[in-house]
């Protein structure tokens, strides 16, 4: 078997395949270690690199115009409500006016229906006075007619009855 002496310690054969591992995971910590500190100090050197006024500032004017938009929004928010306002009291007034007219044409629907009503009522009492009146005249044109037809009658008949009459 394979003996390897280290510090002192002999090691032989299967004793030899542990340590490989052991050594190669504390050369591999310590690299990683490293590797590790070198990061921390390229960090470290961009952390002190950083203007914090800078930032500060920046910070301060994106604060600055985030409340000026947010002021222009409530702005533009209390606008709009007023115009809403405005447009539906125009709706309201509109909408008054309307039902107004609506009321009028009702009315004036109503009172043309009993005006209507009115002359149709007078109409048929005109006609029936119309005819009553005619019936009245042809009754008396009738009756005049007799009466003329009776004293032709009665002229004629003493026409014919006169002897002085000649034949």
């Amino acid at each position: 078997m394979a003996e390897v002496e280290i510090a002192g310690a002999k090691i032989k054969g299967g004793r030899l395949m542990l340590l490989v591992p052991i050594v190669s995971a504390l050369g591999g910590g310590l690299w990683g270690g490293f590797e590790f500190y070198k990061d921390y100090m390229d960090m470290k050197e961009i952390i002190q690199e950083i203007d914090v006024d800078t930032i500060t500032a920046q910070n301060t004017l994106t604060q600055t115009k985030l409340d000026e938009a947010i002021d222009y929004t409530r702005d533009i928010k209390n606008n709009l409500r007023e115009d809403i306002m405005t447009v539906e009291g125009h709706v309201d007034k509109i909408r008054n006016e309307v039902q107004n007219a609506i009321d009028e044409m009702n009315q004036l629907q109503k009172d043309t229906i009993a005006s209507m009503r009115e002359v149709e009522a007078l109409n048929r009492e005109t006609e029936k006075d119309v005819r009553d009146t005619m019936r009245e005249t042809e009754s008396r044109i009738e009756e005049a007619m007799t009466k003329l037809e009776e004293r032709l009658g009665t002229r004629l008949q003493e026409a014919l009855d006169n002897p002085l009459v000649g034949n």
